[in-house]
């Protein structure tokens, strides 16, 4: 690197200042979603969340100046062995750690919490980066493919034993990278039509949709070859089809908890759902959205806020105070600095002389999208409540020093761009 400038002459500040804006809207947000009129605390008050996440930007940067200070290589060199600790931490979280809202996902120390769920992100992202980047990897070939989708569905697997879906959902943005790399697009259409069906298993009845994809199936014979070859691929694929939504209707009915379910349910069928159970955090976080209107009704004046209507409103519901308190024009304001911060990181990943650096790189912003667009959809009614953070904004110390390190490790590697990596 060039020393041109001083050390941190090559360091994107743009990448810098779009996290330190996020990270000090989402303080005031958190302020906001507790603050009590009657009590009045400062700000700064450590017995509240927004005092307390003082103490984790203020660690967030002592993070960010030691990830600068070490030499960039050591981020790929350790990668297996991270990606080996905190799968026996997620191990270990299932066994000793402590139980909460169902999920047994973090570990006490006094007041003190750390997830590893969120921490294993990072690490996969970096194992899987040094995987790909590997001269004999190629993925069009079955062996890598399972590899590289083994390394990413490992850890759903162990969070899944907690459980934790949402946290487990976010495993499924690393399709992203790998797809970049060369991952045949029929996975993407197979996934994606599973989705689907999944969907309307929810909201349909087995047999229509049998009927469904039968017609679909001699649609497309009827409009593709009429050979007995593809005759035979398509009654495959339909009855594989009608298969999955077979299995799946019985897991959604039969193995899925109940609170899980209602969850999924009151998408689909509000009127069905305890309004003052599973439904209760939905409609009281629509109705704050709503009431926001335009330009939103002032900092610290949100009434649904102030009388604590919306549960979890610090942590996952935060979008809530946000659209109550500043409207339809401070979420979109939010909105784009998000959208600002992915594209800058894959512009950084694309201008990466290193495939390990450009794997990482779409990683982080495959994680950040995922994050932000469930959590957002979630709040507004587009997506179960499955328990997603948004980024930056929602308290928490595991989040925000996840995102920092996932982040900054990123810009360290790229403030060496134009040197080779070695593998160590």
């Amino acid at each position: 690197m060039s020393r041109e400038g001083g050390f941190f002459a090559n360091l994107d500040w743009l990448t810098v200042f779009l996290y330190f804006i996020l990270v000090t809207l989402g303080w005031f947000n958190i302020y906001a979603s507790i603050y009590d009129p009657v009590a009045d605390l400062s700000i700064l008050d450590m017995s509240i969340n927004s005092g307390k996440q003082v103490l984790w930007i203020g660690t967030s940067i002592i993070l960010i100046i030691v990830i600068l200070l070490l030499d960039f290589r050591i981020y790929e060199s350790v990668a297996p062995l991270l990606y080996g600790v905190f799968i026996l931490l997620l191990i270990a979280v299932v066994i000793v750690g402590k139980e909460i809202n169902g999920a047994k996902a973090w570990f006490q120390f006094g007041s003190f919490r750390l997830q590893p769920s969120e921490f294993t992100k990072f690490a996969t992202a970096l194992l899987l980066g040094r995987y790909i980047s590997t001269n004999s990897v190629k993925l069009t070939e079955f062996k890598s493919q399972l590899t590289a989708f083994v390394i990413m569905l490992f850890p759903v697997c162990l969070i899944m034993l907690q459980p934790d879906l949402g946290s487990a959902l976010i495993f499924f943005s690393f399709v992203i990278p790998i797809f970049r790399e060369g991952l045949p697009p029929i996975y993407l259409v197979a996934g994606l039509s599973l989705v689907i069906i999944g969907v309307l298993t929810i909201v349909l009845p087995i047999h229509i949709i049998a009927i469904i994809l039968g017609s679909v199936g001699v649609i497309w014979i009827l409009l593709t070859s009429k050979s007995l070859k593809n005759i035979l691929l398509t009654l495959l694929i339909v009855g594989a089809g009608i298969g999955f939504s077979s299995g799946f209707n019985y897991a959604f009915d039969e193995v899925l908890p109940k609170y899980q379910r209602d969850r999924i349910l009151v998408i689909f069928y509000p009127d069905t759902v305890d309004p003052q159970g599973a439904g209760y955090n939905l409609n009281q976080s629509k109705i704050a959205i709503g009431s926001g209107g335009f330009s939103g009704k002032g900092f610290l004046d949100g009434t649904q806020t102030k009388f604590d209507f919306v549960p979890e409103q610090s942590t996952d519901f935060i979008f809530s105070t946000l659209a109550e308190e500043h409207g339809w024009l401070g979420c979109a304001f939010i909105i784009a600095l998000f959208i600002a911060l992915m594209m800058r990181i894959v512009f950084i990943a694309e201008r990466q002389k290193s495939q390990f650096a450009r794997i990482y790189g779409y990683s982080i912003a495959g994680i950040i999208f995922f994050h932000f667009t469930i959590n957002i959809a979630m709040t507004i009614g587009l997506f179960p409540v499955v328990g997603i953070p948004l980024p930056f904004f929602s308290y928490g110390g595991s989040s925000l020093w996840s995102f920092t390190i996932m982040l900054f490790v990123l810009l360290k590697i790229d403030m060496h761009r134009t040197q080779v990596l070695m593998r160590g």
